[in-house]
């Protein structure tokens, strides 16, 4: 399975979320939207979701907790109710992230860290393929912010995420303001991680805002998207065909003009048309 899951050139998109739903709805133009799939009810989804699905706009549930790099295998009921949203939304693919929520039978109560050593490849590999089994669409893998790293790391970022996409033939769900926070914190060029990734696996990316405090940047999701982070969409986008974009917003949502504005900046660092109009 390549990146190729949603049609080509799809454009720029925003995470549906109930507080903002009017707002998407009133856009012109919304190809493709993502919600969290554990806030659905698959035999009753919510009436302003569906009727972004009936006028076209491709959905993708995107999920938070099935804990891909937890020691014990994802529940099947996860599994199941991921597949039930999947189809009840019609999506082309949904997706996760490489982390783990739980560990014998505790919430962490946040997407954590794993070690990056080939054990956990192991096991994360496992993971996805049982859950690849029981799906009926795609599932794209989503690499974490991480605040910090394990002292037994054996691989780097970008191998790491490599070895996983490339044995499980999943696609990748790029975040970019993960590549920017997780660089920036290591103290690295987020440009050079970028290159060290494999961009051809991409089936879409995730934008999001954060701010730096003490020498730390957080991917808060409630700020906007920085310049820093624009620049790397041009850079991504000057290095393969530009992917399909989504906005994350989760809390402190701007106004309308706002989030119209920032919706049509991301559009103009990738090359897209806007896909706003004026307030």
């Amino acid at each position: 399975m390549g990146a190729d899951v949603l049609p080509a050139e799809i454009g720029v998109g925003v995470g549906w979320r109930p507080e903002i739903a009017d707002v998407l709805a009133a856009l012109p133009s919304l190809p493709f939207t993502e919600v969290i799939a554990e806030s659905v009810r698959p035999a009753d989804p919510p009436p302003a979701l569906l009727s972004l699905v009936e006028r076209g706009t491709v959905v993708i549930p995107h999920g938070v907790r099935l804990s891909l790099g937890g020691a014990e295998p994802v529940a099947t009921h996860r599994v199941r109710h991921m597949a039930e949203v999947a189809e009840a939304l019609r999506a082309p693919l949904v997706s996760d992230h490489i982390a783990y929520v739980r560990s014998g039978g505790l919430e962490v109560g946040h997407l954590t860290p794993v070690p990056r050593t080939r054990e956990t490849v192991d096991v994360i590999v496992d993971n996805v393929r049982r859950v690849q089994a029981d799906l009926p669409v795609p599932i794209a893998l989503e690499p974490i912010a991480a605040l910090f790293d394990w002292p037994d790391d054996e691989l780097t970022e970008a191998q790491f995420l490599t070895e996983i996409v490339e044995r499980t033939g999943a696609p990748l769900l790029l975040d970019i303001a993960n590549v920017y926070a997780n660089a920036v914190n290591r103290g690295e060029d987020p440009t050079a991680l970028l290159d060290a990734l494999p961009l051809e696996r991409v089936a879409y990316v995730h934008v999001a805002g954060g701010e730096e405090a003490d020498g730390v940047y957080h991917d808060t999701h409630t700020d906007p998207t920085p310049p820093a982070v624009l620049d790397l969409i041009r850079e991504l986008c000057a290095r393969r065909r530009p992917p399909a974009l989504m906005l994350e917003r989760d809390g402190d949502y701007p106004q309308p003009s706002e989030l119209r504005a920032e919706l049509d900046a991301i559009a103009a660092a990738s090359g897209y048309p806007r896909i706003t109009t004026p307030a």
